[in-house]
């Protein structure tokens, strides 16, 4: 699934490409608000990106079941 993060005073949004579901990402940013902590994502590669849960703008889930195009989806 693609997660896209806005950042504050960032032009850039953060794009990541992670196997979680929207229900544990959206979990996980709730409690980083609440708790004024650390927004912690993981993609598929096993790379963390940390931000800030005070600095978030936005947070897009995109669709977890993405249909991939080409030779690679046969």
């Amino acid at each position: 699934m693609e997660i896209k993060v806005g950042i504050l005073n960032v032009n850039r949004e953060v794009i990541i490409e992670s196997t979680a579901t929207a229900a544990e990402v959206e979990k996980d940013f709730a409690k980083a608000v609440k708790d004024g902590g650390l927004f912690s994502l993981t993609d598929e590669r096993g790379r963390r990106v940390l931000i800030p849960a005070t600095q978030v703008g936005y947070v897009d889930l995109g669709q977890e079941n993405v249909r991939h195009v080409g030779f690679g989806s046969v």
